[in-house]
């Protein structure tokens, strides 16, 4: 099976978050949100505005953006194009 966002949504993969801390390993609940993350799939985008991301690349989004997703057992976050913040290049 395949996820294939719609309109102007894309399907982001996060970066995994820091795990050790100079040798401390941090739980789950400390753990900062990650903000970067890999572009698996977008939509096509709408008509007034057309999709400027593509899988592959690597984005920067907000601390609270998007809506967190399991999918085969991986999880991914799918938000609004309007919610990424860069591409990192």
């Amino acid at each position: 099976m395949k996820l294939q966002p719609l309109a102007d949504r894309v399907l982001v993969k996060p970066t995994p978050a820091e795990e050790k801390v100079g040798g401390i390993i941090i739980p789950d609940t400390a753990k900062e949100k990650p903000l970067q993350g890999e572009i698996i799939a977008t939509g096509k985008g709408t008509k007034d505005e057309p999709m400027e991301l593509k899988e592959g690349d690597v984005i920067l989004y907000g601390k609270y953006s998007g809506n967190e997703i399991e999918f085969e057992g991986e999880k991914y976050l799918m938000m609004r194009q309007s919610d990424v913040l860069a591409i990192v290049s």
